[in-house]
């Protein structure tokens, strides 16, 4: 008959081979550091993989506008028909307001009737001039007076024109001044328009940094109510003096906003690409370690993980250029290395390129 066992004996004797070789209340707790470094640590990992990087320049300023023009009343009147409001497209010489020009057009019409005279008597006299019969002062005064009324007559057409309010340029009413009934006078600002479809920014360069740009480089701009909308600009000119205050030079860019999307006054974050590496071999910054000013990563081989030194470029968009210490087929930790050193043991799983690259 086959004997049986209990458990707690089987453990009884478990125990004692463990203790065999120890004496007597020598027994020891398993060393945990051992433990430890025979447990591996949940990462994950990635390849470096190629892309374009480029080296950026980073400013905020305020946008404003070139062409911003005060309409001004060249007559005086009554404003008697208000013709578009605040926020209406309108282009050079459109009517944007009437005044009540009646006064100046009857001067128009006495001035013309005045013209039509001295033309009639012009011509009488200008047969008797030629048979000798007018003195030759006489017949110059009425060329004199006939070139006046001319002049007055053109300068009575232009003055009944200004009663009609008319824009200077092309662009959008930003603001109006005047109301319905109201008497203006000459030299009132009626209107004010500014052509948004391009605006503009004073971007202040630090002098070390000035090599990098020039006339010309593309640039884009966020602003905070559209966080998710880039948009187009560039640099067409940079100041060749230096403000004594800030050790700055100033570069001005444009900013192209056909669509209106823009208003001068709105404050943006502007980025200059000031160099550019194609197919360049990257990694994600958050595998990157930066400690005692030199920079490294871990390398994953045969479920362990090597610390290695890296020789970095440009740092962009979440990710940095390697330019010496790694190859394309090299397996390296983007998260989870806190807590690895030289020799650790690792689990690791895999991320693909596009959810890093930002």
């Amino acid at each position: 008959m086959q004997r049986v066992i209990p458990f707690a004996s089987l453990l009884t004797v478990a125990a004692a081979a463990l203790l065999s070789g120890c004496g007597v209340g020598q027994a020891s707790a398993p060393d945990q550091a051992a433990i430890n470094d025979a447990t591996p640590v949940p990462v994950e990992t990635s390849h470096p993989y190629r892309a374009d990087v480029y080296a950026t320049y980073e400013a905020t300023a305020a946008m404003t506008s070139d062409a911003d023009a005060p309409v001004v009343a060249r007559v005086a009147g009554e404003l008697v028909e208000l013709l578009v409001e605040e926020g209406d497209s309108v282009v050079a010489g459109q009517v944007l307001a009437k005044l009540d020009g009646e006064r100046l057009r009857l001067e128009m019409l006495v001035a013309r009737a005045d013209l039509v005279r001295a033309r009639k008597e012009y011509s009488r006299n200008k047969g008797l001039h030629e048979r000798g019969l007018i003195s030759a002062s006489m017949f110059e005064g009425l060329e004199f007076e006939l070139a006046a009324l001319e002049a007055n007559y053109k300068l009575k057409q232009l003055n009944y024109d200004y009663s009609n309010i008319r824009a200077p340029i092309d662009g959008v009413v930003s603001e109006r001044k005047i109301k319905p009934g109201q008497n203006v006078d000459a030299g009132d600002v009626a209107f004010r328009i500014t052509d948004t479809s391009e605006l503009l920014a004073h971007l202040k360069i630090p002098q070390a940094e000035l090599a990098k740009f020039q006339a010309g480089q593309a640039a884009t701009i966020r602003v905070a109510s559209m966080p998710d909308t880039e948009f187009e600009a560039s640099i067409i000119r940079i100041s060749p003096t230096i403000d004594t205050r800030s050790g700055t030079f100033r570069a001005t860019v444009q900013v192209q906003n056909e669509n209106g999307a823009l208003a001068p006054g709105m404050f943006g974050r502007f980025s200059i690409a000031y160099e550019q590496h194609s197919d360049a071999l990257v990694i994600p910054t958050a595998a990157l370690l930066d400690d005692d000013e030199q920079a490294t990563v871990y390398v994953v081989s045969d479920d362990e993980v090597a610390r290695r030194a890296v020789e970095t470029g440009i740092r962009a968009d979440g990710q940095i250029e390697i330019l010496d210490g790694l190859s394309e087929n090299e397996q390296i930790v983007i998260i989870g290395h806190g807590s690895l050193r030289d020799g650790s043991k690792v689990l690791a799983s895999s991320a693909l390129p596009d959810s890093l690259s930002g």
